[in-house]
């Protein structure tokens, strides 16, 4: 059995029999019942997707996939194959928004190049895991073979089990790559049943005609390979691309190890899709960070049954929705680890009629 089957077998639903007891614990502490909302959630949500009681989240990572897309060479986005490339160099200067707010959240970036049309040095900071120089134009077949799919996956899985190893409590996820709106609206439009007009936004900034153009193009590509939806890897591979399916991985491996993963915007939740349509029991891992501005990311959501913990307006990916989103979660945790209990605190919990 080699890493994707064998990650596969390992994912079991989170057990939520415990909710009502951290409920419990959570109505004990000095505030009304719940008055602190969706921290309470997160709080409940993070014990049972770890079995533990007072979860450690202190160690946060932000895996930031890099790759290329051929179908970039249709004209979908505003900006040429070679800024894929150009903007690792700027992950790895720590000059990018998700550098940024990292370390205003005090998280690591781990940055891996699997699909860049690039050859990088090595150098530190870098993970050099290329499965391919980018993917295939899926307006003319698929854009992977299964084979590389999952290679890729298994990238992803590799990195969320060595960072699992290392004490890490909580990931999220991030990427790079010109044109991945394309590939991502295309799998949303055979995952929900919805047109391609429906969930294909504007991306890098687009024009109305250039979205026109581009929406074309997704028809096409379906047209073309006539993926199955049933089929999750079989999408992933005609129509997605070596970062998704990156995120995909470190999905379905942080499920396997009962890590919670904080997912970013419209490409991440992408990936997010496609490892739920490959292992259903992962959704119950995941934590939707932010809702963004691109027009499929609200379809992705509701197919997962997802709701995010922001709404800031906000498009550029690599992460950054996902790492603020991860202050909110640990907030909740820290509410269940550190705030007093009314009989801590000497203060009188019951009601007066």
């Amino acid at each position: 059995m080699g890493l994707f089957e064998d990650t596969l077998a390992r994912i079991a639903p989170v057990d939520e029999s415990r909710a009502c007891d951290i409920q419990k614990r959570l109505d004990n502490k000095t505030k009304p019942p719940g008055s602190l909302g969706r921290l309470e959630e997160m709080a409940k949500r993070i014990c049972l997707i770890t079995g533990k009681d007072a979860p450690d989240l202190s160690r946060k990572a932000v895996f930031v996939f890099a790759g290329d897309h051929g179908v970039a060479d249709e004209g979908v986005s505003a900006y040429p194959k070679v800024v894929t490339a150009q903007m690792v160099y700027n992950f790895l200067r720590g000059g990018a928004g998700v550098n940024v707010l990292a370390r205003h959240m005090g998280a690591d970036v781990v940055v891996s190049d699997i699909g860049v049309d690039h050859d990088f040095e090595p150098v530190d900071g870098l993970r050099i895991v290329k499965v391919a120089r980018g993917t295939k134009n899926m307006a003319e077949g698929p854009a992977m073979t299964r084979e590389q799919a999952i290679r890729a996956i298994e990238v992803g899985i590799g990195l969320a089990g060595e960072f699992a190893a290392r004490g890490y409590g909580i990931f999220a996820t991030g990427e790079m790559g010109i044109a991945n709106t394309t590939p991502s609206s295309a799998m949303a439009a055979v995952f929900t049943g919805l047109s391609a007009g429906i969930v294909t936004g504007y991306g890098t900034g687009i024009s109305e005609a250039a979205v026109r153009h581009k929406v074309s193009v997704i028809e096409k590509a379906i047209e073309i390979n006539s993926p199955d939806p049933s089929d999750g890897l079989g999408v992933l591979a005609k129509l997605g691309g070596l970062e998704i399916a990156g995120i995909a991985g470190v999905i379905l491996g942080a499920a396997s190890s009962r890590i919670p993963v904080v997912v970013d915007g419209f490409i991440s939740t992408a990936g997010a899709l496609a490892a739920c349509e490959i292992a259903p029991a992962a959704k119950g891992y995941i934590i939707a960070a932010h809702r963004s501005v691109e027009a499929g990311h609200l379809a992705i959501l509701d197919r997962l049954g997802l709701r995010p913990l922001l709404d800031l307006d906000m498009r550029l990916g690599e992460g950054t929705g996902a790492v603020l989103a991860m202050g909110i979660v640990e907030a909740g945790v820290k509410v269940l680890r550190e705030m007093a209990t009314f009989g801590e605190a000497g203060v009188e919990s019951e009601k007066i009629n």
